[in-house]
């Protein structure tokens, strides 16, 4: 029986790709549920961090927290470009 928390979910696949995951599946042992659920959380992670990141740098500049020229100078100076 599945859980309550758990929703149903159909998506089309490229063929390279459900069939790179086919692949997998026989690979590894593991099943289709369980493999996409882990990409697909790894993948929404990512990208939620990099979204919260540029809200972050967006609200620093509505306040006006910008680096100074001195402190990109030595940015610069000390990696390069």
């Amino acid at each position: 029986m599945k859980s309550s928390t758990e929703k149903p979910m159909t998506v089309r696949l490229p063929a390279d790709l459900a069939d790179q995951l086919e692949k997998l599946i026989q690979a590894t042992g593991s099943n289709k549920s369980a493999i996409t659920v882990a990409a697909l959380r790894q993948y929404v992670e990512a990208e939620s961090g990099q979204v919260q990141d540029i809200k972050d740098g967006i609200a620093e500049a509505d306040r006006g927290e910008f680096a100074s020229d001195s402190e990109i100078s030595s940015f610069f100076s000390k990696y390069g470009g």
